[in-house]
């Protein structure tokens, strides 16, 4: 059967979008990029090859879909900001099977004006056509938040910017089949620009509140009841928490080298974020000091490895950092993650506790990384020697906070 749209890229971004275009009754073709790992279960993949989805035989199918979409993985580069390779890889491939009158639509995070001056030349030299005239040529960013069970590609706002006002017509009436609003930007390099700025609001204010947490501690303050008591307040205050660092694909962009200033507040973000793993081991090495132990030779239980809760995807995960920071002060480290059975840290494989709450007992220290919801956390702080909890969600007076 034909396929009305290929999904380029089966990461992050691509997996997501074809499950929503199969729900929506899109038939649709995948191809990789690269090696990817996305965030879909084993069964919600089953359910998009019983409702349709395929993955390309060969590159030359995607000279047969009326959209093709763009999700190469844009992983942080030597430079800090997004690599481009496998949107380049992407583009050179389908560009020499490209058709005219396909729409073509980028998804991949990257720097503003990557459509127009990265991602246009390749496709008009390796088909021959050119964009706006011969082939729709739009700018979407991603708006995917895996593990999200109340925001979903059907209510979740998508917004469009083409490179002529025909490219973003044809791009929303693609988007419109899969999502009940489309919102118009004036052009690629606005919606580009969307994306810096969602993107890069989180990671401010994670990184406000992960200094606030350092505050707070060196105070004597309660962090988490100031949080608590902040979120009753009806506007103007947004909730963030803090935590043993920022994971995730999405890479925080200040623009250095793309435009002729750099956003200072986010480089400053990233520094601050970027030293949350260490913040978090000094905290360990502190407590476990305070009760008359030192971090060589202690017995460390790491709880949940993964960059976000229920999900099995690692990219990005501060538990590699702190993992490391312990391993080389001398502590023998071990881990438990329900969604992680196998584990590496520096080339080497991290013992697996098999009993969770026996392993908790007999760890001279615990520390929670993340909230899996499969975590009964009255128990553990009842079980653990000591518990340092760098999410705040264990009960209150339960465990350590960070």
């Amino acid at each position: 059967m034909p396929a009305d749209l290929a999904v380029i890229g089966l990461g992050p971004y691509g997996l997501p979008l074809a499950q929503a275009a199969i729900a929506a009754g899109l038939p649709t073709l995948g191809y990789r990029t690269g090696p990817e790992a996305g965030s879909l279960s084993p069964a919600e993949l089953r359910r998009m090859l019983a409702g349709g989805f395929r993955t390309a035989a060969g590159p030359a199918e995607l000279g047969r879909v009326r959209t093709a979409v763009i999700c190469a993985p844009t992983p942080p580069g030597e430079g800090g900001g997004p690599d481009l390779g496998q949107v380049e890889a992407a583009a050179r491939t389908l560009a020499a099977h490209l058709r005219p009158h396909t729409t073509v639509i980028l998804e991949s995070p990257v720097p503003p004006g990557t459509t127009e001056d990265f991602l246009r030349p390749l496709l008009e030299t390796g088909s021959g056509l050119r964009a706006g005239r011969d082939f729709h040529l739009a700018y979407s960013p991603s708006r995917v938040d895996p593990g999200n069970r109340d925001f979903t590609p059907t209510n979740t706002p998508k917004v469009i910017g083409g490179l002529t006002p025909a490219c973003t017509e044809s791009a929303a009436a693609f988007y419109g089949r899969l999502t009940d609003k489309v919102v118009r930007a004036r052009g690629p390099r606005e919606a580009e620009t969307v994306q810096l700025l969602e993107t890069n609001f989180r990671h401010v204010n994670i990184a406000l509140v992960n200094e606030m947490s350092v505050l707070c501690h060196d105070l004597g303050v309660d962090l988490w009841d100031v949080i608590r008591c902040a979120e009753t307040k009806p506007f103007g205050f947004q909730t963030f928490r803090p935590g043993p660092g920022v994971g995730g694909h999405s890479v925080p962009q200040d623009l250095t080298g793309h435009a002729p200033r750099s956003l200072r507040m986010v480089e400053l973000a990233q520094q601050v974020n970027s030293q949350m793993p260490r913040y978090v081991v000094q905290r360990a090495a502190a407590l476990l000091n305070e009760h008359g132990k030192s971090a060589r030779g202690a017995r460390v239980l790491l709880l949940g490895v993964t960059y976000k809760a229920d999900l099995a995807d690692q990219q990005g995960t501060p538990a590699q950092e702190v993992a490391t920071r312990l391993i080389s002060m001398g502590a023998a480290v071990s881990y438990h993650d329900p969604h992680i059975p196998a584990w590496t840290v520096l080339d080497r494989p991290i013992p697996r506790a098999d009993s969770l709450y026996e392993s908790a007992a007999a760890a001279d220290l615990t520390i929670l990384l993340q909230q899996h919801r499969t975590y009964d956390l009255q128990g553990l702080s009842v079980k653990a020697q000591l518990l340092l909890d760098t999410r705040g969600a264990t009960p209150t007076g339960a465990a350590h906070r960070l």
